[in-house]
C-alpha cells in the first residue's frame, strides 16, 4: 500500500487588495471601534475587495512521487508552495506534511549578500534546518555540484544570478529531506545547468524523495513528472496524468488566442502581416490540426509602397522557445496592396502542443516587420511514441516496427 507524503483539504488563500490592511496600530484600533459604533458600516470606511488566490484545493501526494504544478501567472501556484513550506498560512483548510521538507522557492532565499559563498553554504543549510556535522559531510559535494569553486571566498554580491541559482540548488537538493519544493527558479541557470538539475531531480525521485515542481516549461514538467496539477485561478482544472493534464492545459491556449482582436496599426509602415490561417484545415478553428495530413498556411500581408528587393522569413517554434523549422525568401518584388503568402507543407508531423510562427518581412538589410502570428497554431492530434518516453523529441512521427530472422 502506498504511503501519502502530503495531503491537503479544502485549502484556501485569500488576499485582501486595495486599501484594506491589518490594523496594526492603536489609532486604528480606535478608528474602526468608532466607525463600528456609528455604523457607518466599515466597508464604506474600508474597501473590502479581496482576492482568492487559493480555493477548496484538495489533492494527496505519495511518497517518492514527482508531481509538476502548471497553469498561468497568478493561477496560485507559488501561494500553493508557501503554504506548504509554511511560509504563509492558509486561510482555510489544511495540509498534511509527512516528513522533513526543503524548499527552493526564490533566488536567494536564506543567503546573505555581504557573506562568501563557503560561509552562505553554511548559514542558507543552517536556515534549513542542516546541523553543522551534515553540512561540514555535503560540503564539497554541495561545491562541486554548484561549480562555484573558484568564488567560494568571493562576496555572494559578487556572484551572476546563475551562479546564485546554482549554489541555491545545489545546497536544497543535498539536504536529507523527504520533500522536496522547486518553484520556477531553473529558468535563470544555463542549458546545461538545468539538464544537471533535473538529472538531480530524477535522482532524488529514484532515492524515495518526494518533488513538487512548479515551472512554465512544459518540456521539463513532461520529462521530471509522473502527475501533474493544473491550477488556473486558485482551484484546480484537472490532475492526473502529465501527457493528458499537460495537453488539456496547452488546449486551453487556444480558446484564449483565438478571441484576440485582429493586428492593427497597418499603415504606418511599409508593409505589415496582419492575419494567418490554414486554409487546409478541416477543423472548426483556423489555427488547428492534426498531423500527418498536407497543410496549406497562408500569411496576409499589406504592402503600403512598393518593395523591390524584399527578403521573406518564417520560422516555426514550441511553447519553450525552440526553433523547430525556418527558411528565407530572397528577392521578392511586392506591389502596393493585401498579399496571401502561401505555403504548402506535406505534412507538420508535431506533437500535441502550442506552437508560434514567426514572420519577417525585410527590404535589403531594413526590417520592415516581425510578427509572432496570433492565434498560436495548436496541434491537437494523439502522440505516437514510446509508451516508457511518450513526450521524447518534438516530433510525432509514425513507424512500423518489424524483426526479421535471418538464420
Amino acid at each position: 500500500m502506498s504511503e501519502i507524503a502530503i495531503k491537503i483539504n479544502n485549502l484556501g488563500k485569500l488576499y485582501y487588495i486595495g486599501e484594506f490592511q491589518p490594523y496594526k496600530t492603536l489609532q486604528e484600533s480606535v478608528i474602526r471601534f468608532f466607525n463600528s459604533i456609528f455604523k457607518k458600516s466599515k466597508d464604506k470606511f474600508f474597501k473590502k475587495d479581496y482576492i482568492w488566490a487559493l480555493k477548496d484545493v484538495s489533492f494527496e501526494i505519495e511518497k517518492a512521487e514527482v508531481v509538476g504544478i502548471i497553469g498561468r501567472n497568478g493561477a496560485g501556484k507559488s501561494t500553493l508552495l508557501k503554504i506548504l513550506s509554511r511560509i504563509t498560512p492558509p486561510t482555510e483548510g489544511y495540509a498534511e506534511i509527512y516528513g522533513k521538507t526543503a524548499s527552493l522557492l526564490e533566488i536567494g532565499t536564506g543567503f546573505h549578500s555581504e557573506l562568501t559563498g563557503r560561509e552562505n553554504i553554511f548559514f542558507s543549510a543552517a536556515v534549513m534546518g542542516m546541523k553543522k556535522k551534515e553540512i561540514m559531510h555535503k560540503f564539497n559535494q554541495i561545491v562541486e555540484f554548484a561549480e562555484i569553486g573558484d568564488f567560494l571566498d568571493t562576496p555572494l554580491k559578487h556572484y551572476s544570478s546563475g551562479m546564485g541559482t546554482r549554489l541555491a540548488f545545489a545546497i536544497a537538493a543535498h539536504l536529507d529531506s523527504d520533500i522536496l519544493f522547486v518553484d520556477e527558479v531553473l529558468s535563470v541557470g544555463d542549458a546545461s545547468f538545468q539538464k544537471k538539475c533535473l538529472g538531480k531531480i530524477d535522482d532524488m525521485a529514484r532515492a524515495g524523495r518526494t518533488v513538487l515542481f512548479v515551472s512554465h516549461q512544459m518540456n521539463q514538467i513532461r520529462r521530471l513528472c509522473q502527475r501533474c496539477i493544473w491550477l488556473e485561478k486558485g482551484k484546480i482544472m484537472a490532475i492526473g496524468k502529465t501527457e493528458e493534464v499537460a495537453s488539456k492545459y496547452e488546449a486551453s491556449f487556444s480558446k484564449l488566442s483565438s478571441e484576440l482582436e485582429p493586428r492593427e496599426d497597418l499603415d504606418y509602415s511599409p508593409a505589415r502581416f496582419f492575419k494567418w490561417e490554414i486554409t487546409s484545415s478541416k477543423k472548426e478553428k483556423p489555427n488547428v490540426i492534426d498531423t500527418f495530413e498536407p497543410l496549406e498556411i497562408t500569411f496576409f500581408l499589406k504592402v503600403n509602397r512598393p518593395l523591390s528587393y524584399a527578403r521573406h522569413g518564417i520560422a516555426l517554434y514550441n511553447s519553450e522557445g525552440n526553433l523547430l523549422w525556418g527558411t528565407t525568401t530572397d528577392r521578392i518584388k511586392l506591389d502596393r496592396g493585401i498579399h496571401r503568402l502561401v505555403y504548402r507543407l506535406s505534412t507538420l508531423p508535431l506533437k500535441p502542443g502550442i506552437y508560434y510562427w514567426l514572420v519577417t518581412l525585410f527590404e535589403e538589410h531594413n526590417l520592415i516587420d516581425s510578427w509572432y502570428c496570433y492565434p498560436e497554431l495548436l496541434v491537437a492530434t494523439e502522440p505516437l511514441a514510446c509508451r516508457w518516453d511518450e513526450w521524447a523529441g518534438f516530433l510525432n512521427i509514425p513507424y512500423e516496427f518489424k524483426i526479421h530472422k535471418i538464420s
